[in-house]
């Protein structure tokens, strides 16, 4: 017989509802709830709260939030705290009950603002250092690359800094008050003609950015670096988008050696990393360096397409002189300080009436051959970086960083949430914790050592207490007799 459903007579009291039987065993939050300790918040953030006043909410609750945000992609902070009451995980991973008050969604913005990025980055670190000891990390080869991340601003307020002086409107000469100290702040930080006059009046740290084909938007770019063993990823950047990728190779691979506390010996990337300046930093560090040369992949494009490159001429160490195709020699001229490079030039003469002179050189002054003051270090990083070993890691590089920014995807990751640098890094340094916290679910079963902690007042007490309770009474079973008489 078919049954039909009353009228609903909701109770007004559940006596029986515990959250914690209500949450499957397996469930991803209970995971992360075992393995993570979110508590070590309360020592990055105990000088940024007085000793007087209104209760906070617990810093651990707030990073829990903020983690469900990033974790879950929810669209906005007022979202995901009017959701809170309606999940019972994440009431039960925030510690709440059914009837407890939820913080307004202003607590999570002040929390920002209050704690900066620096808790951010201990979260983001404190992660990485427990791959480390799960032993997820090996350290000595590091993948890098990066991606560009859509700013949270529009196009249209976007404006010409030089232009602002045309107007009289009492409007502008608002804006243009208000934005005193933001011109100083972006004139120092950004570079190109472009981005010097043009900023946004929203996020002035974002950098005018065009890919591609697409039009130009409001661009950051993260930079990354991930271990080959598991994929983890050990340093992380977020700089506005206008910043070239090889300006932060350096900055990633002392990231990485203080996360891990272990010395590199291989450094991937693309071409883009491929400059003079990083092939003699990583020599200088002892880094073997499997990058293509920058200077290789421009060859046969623009003004150097259908001529002579550079290894046509032979360098003869004796004479300190280079030869040219056509038998020529080209004499040191002078040393470029900026560069560290010395210039090789033939005669006027010789190279007008050469007949390869089509084939050798565009300028009407003759062909110019440069070589570094360090060039036999070069030369050796050069050899390394075409090696067999580098052109396997170079192609592992391409699918493995492509990996992790599509995973990041999942969290959010192609825009920004916030406005500023700043607090895309604290986006950033979240959404890279999240990333390294699964790979650790995923091939830690047990928690280390010290990981869990005991919160008075918790499922955990509970939990202890009850242990203590059975270790007692199984004490007191197999106690010998005379033992337990004088108990």
């Amino acid at each position: 017989m078919m049954g039909r459903q009353g009228d609903i007579q909701r109770q007004l009291f559940y006596h029986k509802v515990n959250l914690d039987k209500r949450i499957r065993k397996d469930h991803i939050l209970r995971k992360v709830d075992t393995h993570i300790n979110f508590d070590f918040v309360y020592n990055e953030v105990a000088d940024k709260y007085g000793v007087n006043g209104n209760v906070s909410i617990p810093p651990p609750v707030i990073l829990k939030m903020m983690f469900l945000l990033i974790f879950y992609n929810v669209r906005s902070e007022r979202e995901m705290i009017s959701t809170i009451p309606e999940r019972l995980d994440w009431l039960w991973f925030l510690g709440y009950d059914l009837d407890d008050e939820i913080p307004n969604h202003s607590v999570l913005s002040k929390a920002r603002n209050r704690w900066g990025v620096k808790t951010f980055k201990a979260f983001f670190e404190r992660i990485v250092r427990q791959c480390v000891e799960a032993g997820l990390v090996d350290g000595r080869k590091l993948f890098m690359d990066s991606s560009l991340v859509q700013a949270d601003a529009s196009n249209n307020s976007v404006v010409n800094a030089d232009s602002l002086k045309r107007y009289f409107k009492k409007g502008y000469q608002v804006l243009e008050s208000r934005l005193d100290d933001t011109m100083d702040h972006v004139h120092e930080s950004k570079s190109g003609d472009i981005n010097k006059k043009h900023f946004s009046t929203t996020d002035p740290d974002a950098s005018v950015m065009r890919h591609g084909n697409s039009t130009p938007s409001l661009q950051y770019q993260v930079h990354r670096g991930v271990d080959s063993q598991h994929e983890v990823m050990t340093a992380t950047k977020v700089t506005p988008g206008e910043v070239h990728e090889a300006h932060c190779l350096e900055a990633l691979i002392t990231t990485h050696e203080k996360n891990t506390e272990k010395k590199l010996e291989i450094a991937v990337a693309d071409s883009k990393y491929g400059t003079i300046d990083n092939y003699l930093a990583c020599h200088d560090r002892g880094i073997k360096a499997h990058i293509p040369s920058l200077e290789a992949t421009q060859e046969n494009t623009g003004r150097k397409k259908g001529i002579y490159s550079k290894e046509a001429f032979t360098y003869d160490s004796a004479k300190d002189v280079f030869i040219c195709p056509a038998g020529n020699e080209l004499r040191k001229r002078k040393l470029i300080p900026h560069r560290n490079h010395y210039e090789y030039i033939a005669s006027s003469r010789i190279c007008t009436n050469c007949h390869l002179r089509s084939e050798c050189s565009r300028s009407k002054y003759g062909r110019t051959v440069k070589r570094h003051a360090r060039q036999e270090e070069l030369d050796q990083m050069l050899q390394q970086a075409n090696s067999r070993s580098a052109r396997k890691d170079i192609k592992t590089r391409q699918h493995l960083m492509e990996r992790s920014f599509a995973r990041s995807t999942r969290y959010g990751f192609k825009r920004a949430r916030w406005r500023r640098n700043w607090r895309v890094e604290i986006q950033e340094y979240l959404t890279a914790a999240i990333q390294n916290i699964s790979i650790l679910l995923r091939y830690v079963k047990e928690p280390a050592s010290g990981v869990m902690s005991i919160r008075k007042g918790t499922r955990y007490e509970r939990g202890l207490s009850n242990l203590i309770g059975n270790i007692f009474i199984n004490m007191m079973i197999f106690r010998p007799k005379n033992l337990v008489s004088e108990i």
